[in-house]
């Protein structure tokens, strides 16, 4: 399985977002990270996958042209993480993901949204309310959402943004377990290089809506790269543990 991207282009009226942009195709079994500066498109092009933007261009998944599927099914093939979970739901947070698995007719949702929960290290929150949690809790339920109805790729928008390190790490490692597992294809927006580096197969490097560089970490993790995009004189080096790390030394004008 992998999804093709070619020719993409969004637009907000006049204003171009996202400019004819291509990708070699993604395959199964990786975890995608799209990297670049704010405004960068980063979001809107995932947005676009999960067609809740308006988008040019050929979008494939095993050969099936998503943009000719129905919303419902579109949703259950690409399930899309928000930034933030939309305020005043009043349910539980073991319940808000039982819902989910059983409109979509999965067998034992309970436990399938027990063990999501469980992965994330988060299962003692199972009996809260959502509108009780912190930014960062309702961001891990969000994503023990996505990760119980198990879809085809999963996009994730900052899955990482509200939370501390100990619970960056936790939603990295469960997404590259379930990604390894289940031979899913994972699309995340990521702000920080460092995490994207030591989780990601793949970076795609985003600029004023364009790919400017797309290959594994090293490939694309280049100081004249960095000076070019994010403005900032870098070093890229790997630690004791040889992984790769960006180390920023000063802004760049």
């Amino acid at each position: 399985m992998s999804l093709s991207i070619n020719a993409l282009c969004v637009a907000y009226g006049s204003r171009t977002v996202i400019h004819n942009l291509s990708l070699p195709p993604l395959p199964s079994g990786s975890l995608v990270a799209l990297v670049g500066p704010n405004g960068a498109g980063k979001s809107t092009l995932l947005r676009a996958l999960a067609g809740l933007e308006p988008m040019k261009g050929a979008l494939t998944l095993e050969g099936v042209d998503v943009t000719r599927l129905g919303f419902a099914e579109r949703a259950r093939r690409l399930s899309y993480m928000p930034q933030q979970l939309p305020p005043g739901i009043a349910l539980g947070v073991l319940e808000s993901i039982i819902v989910g698995l059983r409109v979509s007719g999965a067998d034992n949702p309970p436990a399938i949204a027990f063990e999501a929960l469980r992965q994330l290290g988060i299962e003692h929150l199972a009996e809260r309310g959502l509108d009780a949690l912190s930014g960062g809790q309702k961001q891990l339920v969000a994503l023990a959402q996505l990760l119980a109805r198990n879809p085809q790729v999963l996009l994730l928008d900052e899955p990482t943004s509200a939370l501390d390190l100990h619970y960056q790490l936790r939603v990295m490692d469960a997404v590259r377990q379930r990604v390894q597992d289940q031979r899913l294809l994972a699309i995340a927006v990521l702000h920080d290089i460092n995490l994207a580096a030591s989780h990601a197969d793949t970076l795609v490097m985003l600029n004023q809506g364009r790919v400017v560089a797309c290959g594994t970490p090293q490939a694309v993790l280049q100081p004249a790269l960095l000076a070019e995009v994010y403005g900032v004189e870098a070093r890229v080096e790997r630690c004791s543990r040889d992984r790769l790390q960006v180390l920023v030394d000063r802004a760049v004008l």
